[in-house]
This record gives structure tokens, C-alpha cells and sequence, in this order.
């Protein structure tokens, strides 16, 4: 019956959203999304797309990172950017001051911020915008409001790498995040997660009604897809 209800989106209410979520429980549920994204190369993904903009444009490339968590994504972008010797002024924002605390534990040159993305606009002068595992959590008006905002603040890309709502993905979270973490927190939201999240489909559907028109996406190893836009 679960599976089988599938077929439809329904938002349920993941514990890391909890604002009274116990601070250590938080940097521990932070510290299982890292090892989760490390498995699923959610940096690699974004990275491709970045390095082709970045030689198109033969100049620093500033990207911005929304809803970064503990800021995994954007340090191994900036560690992929400077083997490849392409020049990179990465930033990242999130909601959470304690997500941004564990954010700056570690010394990378990124710069992290507390922002509440789909309700204040973003800084703009951004030449990629990128968001990772947020897009599930939000409302079809907060995701087009968070749409808007990172449009806003590109000049030419926006990159968004989320979870595919599907039977096969849902049972690929469970055993996932039973596999890498013992995480309560993970252990309930990664499933939760892919009943909540869009298809691709209906990811394309948003940007349409959020006025990003000629978006694609793009199934991504495991259980993922990458939307993605271009300013033209």
C-alpha cells in the first residue's frame, strides 16, 4: 500500500526540519548527509556542468551554494576546482545557524552565511547557483519561491541535484540510510525524503510555473536527477 501511494507526492514532516531539534543530534544527522553525499557523488554531478561554464567563461566563476548544510558540497567543489586549476569563489548559505556553525568548523575558503532562501531574496552576482537534497522539503509555492530567488541571483546557471520520488528510490533510502548511518534522524528522513520529493516531471513543471523556461533534468546515479538551467 505504501509503495503503491507512491505514484502521488506527499510532504511528511522530516525531523531535521524540527527547529527544536537537539543540537547534537543535528551535527550528527549533518555528519551522515556528508558520507551520504560522498556515496552518491552529488559533488561530482554539479561539478561537470561548473567546469564547462568555467571554460566558457575563462574568468573566476562565483558560485553559490543554497541550503549547504555543513558546507560538504561546496568544499569539495572547491577542492575539484583547484586540482583542475580553474578559479572559483564559492559561498553557501542555510537557514540553520547550527548547520552553518558546523559549516565553518572547517578551514576552505568558502564563504558560509545564514539565509532563509525562499523567503528572503539572495545575494545576486552569482554566476552558478546550486542546491542539493532541499527542493523535497518545500511546498510546490515555496519551491517556485525558491526558484524565483536563485534566478534572481545567477547570471547564468542554476543546478539543482534532489531525490526522484519512486518505488525503487524509496526502497533504495531505506536500505541506504540503514546501511551508512545510525542517525535516527536519517534513518526516518531519507525515506520520508522520497516520499516528498518531486518527480522530475514534476521538478520541470515548477521551474515552468516559476517562469525558467527550456529546463532540463537528468536521472543521476543513485536515486537522483539534476535539474538544470541556463540564462540565455
Amino acid at each position: 500500500m505504501l509503495l503503491a501511494g507512491l505514484r502521488s507526492r506527499k510532504r511528511i514532516a522530516e525531523l531535521m526540519d524540527d527547529p527544536a531539534l537537539n543540537p547534537a543530534e543535528h551535527r550528527r544527522a549533518l555528519a551522515a548527509l556528508v558520507r551520504l553525499n560522498r556515496f552518491s557523488n552529488t559533488a561530482g554531478v554539479l561539478w561537470r556542468p561548473i567546469l564547462k561554464l568555467a571554460n566558457e567563461l575563462q574568468r573566476t566563476v562565483r558560485v553559490l551554494d543554497v541550503a549547504t548544510g555543513s558546507g560538504d558540497v561546496p568544499r569539495k567543489l572547491a577542492e575539484k576546482a583547484k586540482r583542475a586549476d580553474v578559479s572559483l569563489e564559492i559561498a553557501g548559505c542555510d537557514i540553520s545557524a547550527t548547520a552553518i556553525e558546523e559549516a565553518t568548523r572547517q578551514p576552505s575558503g568558502v564563504e558560509f552565511f545564514v539565509h532563509d532562501a525562499v523567503h528572503d531574496r539572495l545575494p545576486t552576482g552569482f554566476d552558478v547557483v546550486t542546491c542539493s537534497l532541499f527542493l523535497h522539503h518545500l511546498s510546490e509555492e515555496d519551491a517556485i519561491a525558491l526558484l524565483t530567488n536563485m534566478e534572481n541571483a545567477t547570471r547564468h546557471l542554476i543546478l539543482i541535484n534532489d531525490l526522484a520520488r519512486s518505488r525503487f528510490n524509496y526502497c533504495a533510502a531505506w536500505i541506504a540510510c540503514h546501511l551508512f548511518t545510525r542517525s535516527r534522524i536519517v534513518r526516518f528522513d531519507g525515506p520520508a525524503s522520497v516520499r516528498s520529493a518531486f518527480t522530475p516531471k514534476e521538478a520541470l513543471t515548477l521551474t515552468e510555473r516559476a517562469g525558467l523556461h527550456g529546463a532540463t533534468a537528468q536521472s543521476k546515479f543513485p536515486c537522483r536527477y539534476l535539474l538544470s538551467w541556463r540564462r540565455v
